[in-house]
């Protein structure tokens, strides 16, 4: 069985704790020893402390080469003959900008606000606090689901935005564990609240690379005296694990279809290869360049003056003070007085807050704004990619791709949705669910306007399926590409002899044993299939991928090879359409859908 997949997304690791690279074990049955897993490479921050559309005309239904050409030629624009997408700058941006509701519509406001239900009242000139920490999903939380929800993030901003009973935001930020394309998410919400004139105030206990980050785009930034500060800067690490197999015996007998697929490093070498070496330099280059680009600029310094000070080796959060980099240091008590005397209430008094999660019941409806009569559904997947539900799972996490392709047909045979957005943030996984997710991807988009829009991660498996719509919209750091395969089998034929465990098999047929017998290494038949169906599978990712981005397979090839790349690389080498968040990707989606830009 082949896969599709990319390490997870950039997370922090600590000093002091580093985070395993090793992958849990695999469930599989005896019967395969094809790979179950995900490899892990991490972009480390050090710290002290752990923590206009064509209507295209075609029947849905299976799309041979001949029919995804027809439509690819329906989807471009033709100039001169040559078919050319649409540039970046010539999609909608999506911006957001603020409008006061006023007249009639603030007159209704009020109403509601005077009737709404108990969980959505909230007391005038409140503070809405929200601690972000931890893991961050891309998935909508129910009100009883623990942790945080992206989408209930950024919408608790839209709302507190426009909300009259809202005076500011109070942030704490520390420990996030997600990637960029998160980060760069909220962050582009919090500036879109400053335009309200409200204040966002940020209190960061413990100051690493992205939580400052995050910060920067509040007005104020307070760190309590004992902050930890660990502003160091970044790296990258990969692991690999064959040298503990051969110590075990066994041997990974891996058919890795591009030179960049990091995962056959991980488990046929020691060390990293020039070409992993390449890519992960490449990437972490692109991480520290933007973050050294948007700090510089928010705090209106030089960009070699920050590259100093983290040169410096700075521990001491007077030093940041001192600098300019945050604007005071003081208790998260004495942020909350301060904050009692901008709103004006007596010292004596208690601040009046909303948290995150009572705030996330409020209904846009009841602050005003609300949607037209056009729709755009969004279906999310994030996680790894899977065919089918595991029966001894409970859990929901992870894309299924029988459940996600329900979702897609009833999306397709609805006449209330003139468009849809997939919103994705995925590693990859099973190669065939996302092969089956592509088609009704495009069985979709033959109907009405798919758009992607990336998250922190859409490579491999993730990136087979923004292949199947009609523009691609990533984060300048999502991580995505990754086109190629791994495949790999385990001969575990001497930890069997040391552990006296013994298999044979009676068999009928030449290739019976290719992926059961894994007492023995592959015989030279055996490894030529198995060489083979790796290679089918690529040519199929990488001769569909060309196909989509309307480049020729040659051009494609260079492209493919397993790399992983940033959202703003694959911009520039046209795997991705354009940047930004999924307010961009709404944006298309209405201007391919002719939705006026202005309706909701």
């Amino acid at each position: 069985m082949s896969t599709l997949l990319l390490p997870t997304p950039p997370h922090l690791t600590s000093v002091y704790r580093r985070n395993t690279l090793l992958p849990p074990p695999s469930s599989s049955s005896s019967s395969t020893s094809s790979l179950q897993f995900h490899p892990r490479f991490s972009f480390s921050s050090f710290h002290s402390l752990p923590q206009t559309r064509t209507r295209r005309r075609i029947s849905p239904r299976a799309f041979d080469s001949s029919s995804d050409s027809k439509i690819e030629e329906e989807k471009e624009s033709v100039i001169d003959g040559e078919k050319v997408r649409i540039a970046d700058e010539d999609y909608p941006s999506g911006e957001f900008k603020f409008e006061p509701i006023t007249g009639w519509r603030k007159f209704l406001v009020q109403v509601k606000m005077l009737f709404a239900f108990p969980w959505e009242r909230v007391r005038k000139g409140s503070v809405l606090t929200m601690n972000l920490r931890g893991e961050i999903s891309d998935q909508v939380k129910t009100t009883f689901s623990l942790g945080l929800s992206l989408p209930q993030i950024c919408e608790n901003f839209l709302k507190a935005a426009y909300d009259p009973r809202i005076s500011g935001i109070y942030l704490q930020i520390e420990g996030l564990d997600c990637g960029w394309g998160k980060v760069e998410e909220i962050r582009r919400h919090i500036l879109n609240f400053k335009q309200s004139g409200k204040f966002v105030v940020a209190y960061v206990p413990i100051f690493q690379e992205k939580e400052y980050y995050l910060a920067c785009a509040c007005e104020e930034i307070y760190a309590p005296p004992s902050a930890y500060v660990t502003l160091f800067g970044f790296s990258v690490e990969a692991s690999f694990l064959r040298g503990v197999l051969d110590k075990v015996g066994v041997e990974p007998q891996v058919e890795r279809i591009g030179k960049y697929k990091s995962f056959g490093d991980q488990l046929a070498r020691t060390t990293m290869s020039d070409e992993n070496c390449e890519m992960l330099t490449a990437l972490l280059d692109t991480i520290y360049t933007n973050w050294l680009d948007e700090v510089s600029s928010v705090k209106g310094k030089g960009r070699e003056d920050i590259v100093n000070f983290i040169n410096e080796g700075v521990y001491e959060v007077d030093k940041l003070k001192e600098e300019g980099l945050i604007s005071n240091v003081i208790y998260d008590d004495e942020v909350t007085a301060m904050l009692k005397e901008r709103l004006g209430v007596k010292a004596e008094e208690k601040l009046p807050t909303v948290d995150y999660s009572k705030y996330s019941r409020v209904k846009k409806w009841t602050v005003g704004i609300s949607g037209g009569k056009e729709q755009i559904a969004i279906i999310r997947a994030s996680g790894d990619i899977s065919r089918v539900k595991n029966q001894l799972s409970f859990s929901s996490s992870g894309i299924v791709a029988e459940e996600f392709i329900e979702q897609i047909r009833t999306v397709r045979e609805s006449k209330e949705f003139k468009a849809a957005i997939i919103r994705i943030d995925s590693p990859g996984g099973d190669a065939l669910a996302s092969d089956l997710m592509w088609r009704e991807i495009r069985l979709l988009a033959a109907s009405k306007p798919v758009i992607a829009s990336m998250s922190d991660v859409a490579a491999s498996g993730g990136y087979y399926m923004a292949m199947g719509t009609d523009a691609i919209v990533a984060e300048s750091l999502t991580l995505t590409g990754s086109i190629g395969v791994v495949a790999a089998k385990f001969n575990l034929g001497k930890l069997y002899e040391k552990t006296g465990f013994n298999k044979e098999f009676i068999s009928r047929g030449r290739y019976a044993e290719l992926l059961t017998a894994n007492q023995r290494s592959f015989r030279p038949d055996e490894a030529e299939l198995f060489a083979k169906t790796a290679q089918n599978a690529y040519k199929e990712f990488r001769d569909k991928a060309a196909l989509s981005r309307s480049m020729t397979v040659e051009k494609m090839e260079e492209l493919a090879q397993g790399r992983v790349w940033s959202g703003k690389d694959a911009a520039s080498h046209g795997l991705v359409d354009a940047i930004g968040g999924l307010s961009r990707a709404i944006a298309i989606a209405k201007l391919k859908a002719n939705i006026p830009q202005d309706q909701q």
